[in-house]
This record gives C-alpha cells, sequence and structure tokens, in this order.
C-alpha cells in the first residue's frame, strides 16, 4: 500500500481485512476489537487526508497492538481485566502509525503485565500456537505474534523487555524487530522494566518490519529513555560477513532432540549466503541473561505493577504475582552490585564486535505443549529467556527469522543480534536470509539539508558538515526557479540563493543528512543573512536548505548563468 493507492482499493482491502477478522477472531487471541464506527471514523478520516496529498506510506495496513500499548478508543488491560483503564491519547507509536495512514483493528492478548515468555499466563486463557494449537505461542506478545501468522492483520506491535518480540516471533513463522533501546518511544506503555522495555514489530516479511520501523521510530521528549536512531553498518562492502554463534559445547537445547539439527541447518544457509562463522565465548553473555530475573532488575517490575498488585493479588494470574511480589525487597546492595557486574559483562561483550559483525544464537532452545508449561511455569519459561535475556542488558539490537519446523508443526528460529543502532543492517542480512529484496535504508530521524557554496565538497566550509557526521546522499540542482549571487565581503566567499517567481536557473547542490542534534547544532552557527528554508529539488521534492535574506542581494552580483557556486569559483580564479 502507499499513498497513491486510490480509495476504492485501499479502503475495500481495510473492510475485508475487518469482515474476516469478525468472522474467525479468537477470544484468546483477541482482547478488544475495532468497531464498525471506529472503523469508518479512521477510514474517512485518512480519505480526507490522502485527497490533499499527505504522504501515508502505510496506507491501507492493518495492525494490532499488544494490549499493554495504550490506543485511543479501547480499555488498557496489560492482561489483567481488573487493571483496565481508558487512555487519554494513544502511545507514540501508535500515533506515529496512524499518522502514516495504519489502521488498528485491535488489542490483542498477552502474558499479564508482560511477564513470561510461554502465552499462557492470561486470563483469556492460553494463547494456542499459529501452527498447533497444542503447543505454546510464546509470550509475552502472544496475540499479536498469532494474528499477523493468521493472516488477520498486516503487522502487530508487541513489547520485548527479554524476549517478548522474538519468542513469538520464532514460535509463529515471524519476523520479530526488536529494536535498539529507544528508538521506539515507550509513551504510552505501561512498563515492565521500563529500562530495558522496547516496543517490538511482528510481520510475516523483512521489508514490512522495515517499512513499520521506518515510521515508529521517532525521537519523543515525553519518553525519558528515547533516543536518535542513528544507523550503524556492519560486515564487508563485498557482501561478506562474520556471524559468531556459542561454542558447541556452550549451545543448550534442554534435552529437545531436532532443534540442534534446526539451528545447524540455520548456520548452514548462512554461510551458504557469504557467512564466515566464529565460535565465541557465550558465558559472559548467559550470565547477564541470568541478572534478569535472578537479579536485581526484577525489582522493575515491582515498581511498575507491584503495589497494586499487592492490593489486587486475587485479580491476577498467580506465577505473575508471584514473580513480580517476589522483587519487593531486593535491596540497594544487590542493585549496585548488579550494576557492576553488568558493567563488567558489557566491557567483555563488546569485544566480540571485533570477532565478528554480528550474533546468531537460536531463538528459543525447545517447545513446549501448553500442558508441559501449565505443569512448570517457571522452570520452562526460563529455558525459553536463556538466548533472549541479555540482549536489551546489553543494550544489542535484535531480528527473530524463522528458518524451520519442527516435527509437531511449530516454527524455529534464529536471533541475528548486533550493537546498539545496527538495527537496519541487521534487518538488511534477515533480508538476505529469507532470499527477500533489501529493505530500503530508513535513515527516517535524519534531516536532509542542501548545501550550495563554500559547504560543498572541496569547499573551505565542508569540515563543518564531516565533524557532524553528516552523511553525503547526492548531488543534483535545485528546481528551475532560483538565482545565486555572489555576496559581497563575506569570508570565506559565500554566495545567497534565491526563489523567484520567474527568470530562474536549475543551480547545483548536493544534499546531506544530519541527525537532528547535528542538524541543530549546524543551523545554530549559520550567520546572516544567510538563513535554512525550504528548497525544492529538481525532482520536486523540497528539502532544507540555504537561503539568503532578499536584503542582502541588493547590488550583489548575479552568478546564477554559471548553474553553481563551484563553476563561478573556477571561472573567478581562473580570470
Amino acid at each position: 500500500m502507499n499513498d497513491n493507492t486510490s480509495a476504492n482499493d485501499w479502503s475495500k482491502r481495510v473492510h475485508e481485512k475487518w469482515q474476516s477478522l469478525q468472522a474467525s477472531a479468537d477470544g484468546r487471541v483477541w482482547i478488544c476489537m475495532t468497531s464498525a464506527a471506529q472503523l469508518e471514523n479512521q477510514l474517512t478520516a485518512l480519505e480526507k487526508r490522502r485527497l490533499v496529498g499527505e504522504k501515508l506510506p502505510l496506507l491501507g495496513l492493518t495492525f494490532a497492538a499488544k494490549d499493554n500499548i495504550d490506543a485511543l478508543g479501547f480499555p488498557t488491560t496489560a492482561g489483567c481485566p481488573a487493571y483496565s483503564y481508558q487512555p487519554a491519547e494513544n502511545a507514540s507509536v501508535v500515533q506515529n502509525l496512524e499518522a502514516a495512514g495504519a489502521v488498528i483493528l485491535g488489542k490483542t492478548a498477552m502474558d499479564q503485565f508482560a511477564t513470561g515468555l510461554v502465552g499462557v499466563r492470561s486470563p483469556q486463557g492460553p494463547c494456542p500456537n499459529a501452527f498447533n494449537p497444542e503447543y505454546i505461542s510464546g509470550g509475552s506478545s502472544s496475540g499479536s505474534a498469532v494474528a499477523v501468522a493468521r493472516g488477520q492483520v498486516d503487522f502487530s506491535l508487541g513489547t520485548d523487555t527479554a524476549g517478548s518480540g522474538r519468542v513469538p516471533a520464532a514460535f509463529n513463522g515471524l519476523i520479530g524487530y526488536k529494536p535498539t533501546l529507544g528508538i521506539i518511544s515507550g509513551y504510552g506503555v505501561v512498563p515492565a522494566c521500563r529500562s530495558l522495555d522496547t516496543v517490538s514489530i511482528f510481520s510475516k516479511s523483512v521489508s514490512m518490519a522495515a517499512l513499520v520501523a521506518a515510521v515508529a521510530r521517532r525521537f519523543d521528549p515525553r519518553d525519558a529513555y528515547s533516543r536518535h536512531c542513528s544507523g550503524k553498518p556492519i560486515g564487508s562492502a563485498s557482501g561478506g560477513f562474520k556471524f559468531g554463534v556459542p561454542s558447541e559445547k556452550q549451545l543448550e537445547f534442554f534435552g529437545d532432540a531436532e532443534a540442534p539439527k534446526l539451528f545447524a541447518a540455520a548456520v548452514q544457509h548462512l554461510e551458504s549466503i557469504g557467512g564466515e562463522k566464529v565460535s565465541i565465548d557465550y558465558g559472559p553473555l548467559a550470565e547477564a541473561a541470568s541478572l534478569l530475573y535472578q537479579g536485581p532488575w526484577v525489582a522493575e517490575r515491582f515498581a511498575a505493577v507491584g503495589e497494586w498488585i499487592e492490593a489486587n493479588s486475587d485479580a491476577c494470574d498467580p506465577t505473575v504475582a508471584k514473580i513480580i511480589l517476589g522483587a519487593k525487597n531486593k535491596s540497594a546492595l544487590e542493585t549496585f552490585r548488579a550494576m557492576y557486574r553488568l558493567k563488567d559483562l558489557q566491557q567483555v561483550a563488546a569485544k566480540l564486535w571485533s570477532q565478528c559483525d554480528f550474533l546468531m544464537v537460536p531463538t528459543a532452545p525447545a517447545s513446549y505443549r501448553i500442558a508441559e508449561v501449565l505443569a512448570s511455569p517457571i522452570e520452562l519459561n526460563t529455558r525459553l529467556g536463556y538466548y533472549n535475556n541479555f540482549v536489551n542488558l546489553l543494550d544489542l539490537a535484535a531480528v527473530a527469522v524463522p528458518t524451520g519446523f519442527w516435527s509437531s508443526g511449530v516454527s524455529f528460529g534464529v536471533n541475528l543480534i548486533g550493537p546498539a543502532f545496527t538495527d537496519d543492517a541487521l534487518l538488511h542480512f534477515a533480508s538476505r536470509y529469507m532470499n527477500e529484496q533489501p529493505p530500503v535504508a530508513t535513515n527516517d530521524e535524519r534531516i536532509s539539508l542542501a548545501v550550495v557554496g563554500a559547504h560543498l565538497r572541496g569547499q573551505p566550509l565542508h569540515h563543518q558538515l564531516t565533524t557532524l557526521n553528516a552523511e553525503f546522499v547526492k548531488q543534483t540542482t535545485t528546481a528551475p526557479s532560483y538565482r545565486l549571487h555572489a555576496l559581497p565581503g563575506t569570508v570565506p566567499p559565500k554566495p545567497g540563493l534565491e526563489r523567484v517567481s520567474d527568470g530562474g536557473s536549475a543551480i547545483e547542490l548536493e544534499v546531506y543528512r544530519l541527525n537532528p542534534d547535528a542538524f541543530g547544532n549546524f543551523v545554530g552557527n549559520v550567520p546572516p543573512p544567510l538563513c535554512i528554508g525550504s528548497v525544492e529539488l529538481a525532482d520536486k521534492t523540497w528539502v532544507k536548505g540555504f537561503l539568503c535574506e532578499s536584503v542582502a542581494l541588493q547590488g550583489a552580483l548575479d552568478i546564477s548563468r554559471f548553474g553553481g557556486w563551484r563553476a563561478y569559483r573556477q571561472c573567478s580564479t581562473t580570470q
């Protein structure tokens, strides 16, 4: 779908999705769904926006939100009906998606208070696996995963603190994108561990996950943990790459007979597309993982909802209440000791990236029947976190990729894990693994800036861009509606760009991208009479760029005939 799709095409598709959902919805998957009136209100508003030419990159795509994520018009229960409240506004991530044209179809089931990787700790009853209903769906974002796997929505939102956005993806044959901490806002999300929570994305394809991520990732000053998304590449320019896997003796499958073969096949496939396997020491990562529930970080769950659970324990899942209330007496001494140890482990883990470009580990070491998990709720849940719990503690990005199936029909998958801000690079490798076209690089928060004079490559002020890590995008021209003037008395010499109603020319320029902080830094140092405004490019798009106050152009030499500052300077120095 895109913003050029006709009204009949996109709205018809949404209606068909909604009608199909009404006929097939499972109360163990969906907590509440969009009403007919809510749907029509969304579609009417979107069509008005489409007709006036708004950019709507997600127009006609449908989604569901895990029920710890606020969505206006729906109660938020966090998997506990007694906790329910009506949000006054959308969570930031929901707002971003709807602003881009996506249509929400409802809220999905979850392990209560996002505490669990199993999908059975819900008052609606265990959420069944999309392939085999005797098996767990994984959690805590259980309903969000199953809704996508069943084709009821195009994508969905989950959350991931310890694997809740990856384990359900693995078991239900999906892509599970877990972003770098903070690059998708947590504002309007009921926290589990606030310092470690991330909103995650489920989809059937890498390209869909990347498209949604480009819209969802926005800096949000209302979220104290929000961060700007600054992409980092991994791998070599030639396409080769190294991927780390735990040493043979450190691979743990808890007695599962099939998982070792499934993982070995995934390793072989990654090697077949140009990867070189590197054996790494998994010990420090396993130790970091153990800190999440065995250490004081579980106290964050008490900080989020513990007092409410104390007052309403009869309304809670017994296993969830036991885990969260058990954290009440964690001491400050334990916390600081664990923080110090985590810092040690972060230093050790950072050295891994000199050995490999990213890690590949099983997403889940084994799969279990619902009855097995109900009989052993803590032990089996803990096993599912073995390859997941360390990721947010170590500030890493991850993408879960489906790679095969157990004989039960349940999907098996792997985690691709990299340093913070390697999100787009990991999505690229996931697309290679899945034999998809690589997703388009998003650079979603960077601001495009056009320069026409002393900041061009080879000119005296170009260093002001390079020191801010500006990314060169392209060399092009303005639309043919500008005049360029040589400003007298400027040091170093500078031109002034002016937009005119007639008699204009196309003026050479270069386009760069800067993250918002760098852009603000740059603009703050632009001297008068120059200023930053909007400049139309040859392809009819608009970017921020250098313009000049009209008063400074009086008597200035019009150099538009040269086609640009560089050509004028070359001519003037040879005369």
